[in-house]
C-alpha cells in the first residue's frame, strides 16, 4: 500500500519566532536585544495523501494552511515531524513565491522547470506551450518585478500545469487574474486532476471549488487537525462552526 501514497505527513510541527514591535524599537534605541516570543504555526499534524487524490486544505486565517504548503514544497523546514514525497517532485503555486525578480519571465519559466526536477532542453521544448497559455504578451521578456500578481499567477499556473509536476500545491492561485484566465485555469485545473497519477493539494477560501474539485479535505485549526475526510462531510461541519 505505501507505493500507492503520494505524500506523507507525520506529526508536523513548525514555530517561528516573532519580535515585538515595541522591543525592536527598545534594542535599537539602546542596543539591546529584542524580545521575541515562539509562535506555533503548526502543532503536529499529520496526515497521508494517496496518489492521485485531489487534497483541499481549509481553515480561518492564521491556522497553517499556508504554511503547511511551503513546508511540503520545501520553502519551511520543520521544528520536528517529518515529510515524505515518496520520491515525487513537487512544484508551489503561490503569488509571491518561486521566481527571481530580476530575470524576465521566460528566463523564470527554464529556472523554475529545471528546479522542479526537469532538465533544461524538456523545458525549452515546453517554452512556447508555457508562453501561450500564460498570455502575457511582450511582458514574457521583462523582468518579473514588473509584473502585477495576475501575472505572476498566470506564469507561476502555466509553467507547473503545462510541465505538470507530479504533485501540485496550490494556494489561493486560482482565485487570482482576470475574469477569463480564472475560467482557463479553473478548467485546466479540472483537466490535470482527472489523470490518475497527479496529486494536488490546494488551499482555498472558495468553499465551491474545493466541493467540485477535491476527494477529501483537511480542517486545520489553529494549527492543528480539526477534520479531514470526505468534502461533503468536512465542508458543512466547517461552515457551520465558522458561522
Amino acid at each position: 500500500m505505501s507505493q500507492d501514497i503520494a505524500l506523507e505527513v507525520k506529526d508536523l510541527k513548525i514555530r517561528y519566532r516573532v519580535l515585538k514591535s515595541y522591543s525592536i524599537r527598545k534594542s535599537l534605541l539602546h542596543l539591546k536585544k529584542a524580545e521575541s516570543q515562539d509562535f506555533e504555526a503548526l502543532r503536529g499534524v499529520s496526515f497521508s495523501l494517496p496518489k492521485g487524490e485531489i487534497l483541499g486544505i481549509v481553515g480561518k486565517n492564521g491556522s497553517g494552511k499556508s504554511t503547511m504548503l511551503r513546508a511540503i514544497a520545501g520553502i519551511f523546514a520543520p521544528d520536528s515531524g517529518s515529510i515524505d514525497l515518496h520520491g515525487h517532485n513537487v512544484s508551489l503555486l503561490s503569488i509571491g513565491v518561486g521566481f527571481q525578480r530580476d530575470l524576465t519571465g521566460r528566463e523564470n519559466i527554464i529556472l523554475s522547470g529545471m528546479l522542479l526536477g526537469f532538465t533544461e532542453e524538456q523545458v525549452r521544448a515546453k517554452m512556447d506551450e508555457i508562453i501561450e497559455f500564460a498570455n502575457l504578451g511582450q511582458f514574457i521578456d521583462l523582468p518579473v518585478k514588473t509584473y502585477s500578481s495576475g501575472m505572476h499567477s498566470k506564469l507561476a499556473f502555466s509553467i507547473t500545469a503545462i510541465l505538470e509536476a507530479e504533485i501540485m500545491l496550490v494556494d489561493e492561485v486560482l482565485s487570482v487574474g482576470d475574469a477569463k484566465f480564472k475560467k482557463k485555469s479553473y478548467n485546466k485545473m479540472k483537466e490535470l486532476i482527472q489523470k490518475d497519477d497527479r496529486t494536488v493539494v490546494i488551499v482555498s477560501h472558495q468553499l465551491d471549488t474545493v466541493a467540485e474539485l477535491c476527494t477529501s479535505v483537511l480542517w486545520l485549526h489553529d494549527g492543528l487537525v480539526k477534520m479531514i475526510g470526505k468534502p461533503d462531510v468536512v465542508l458543512p461541519a466547517y461552515e457551520e462552526f465558522m458561522a
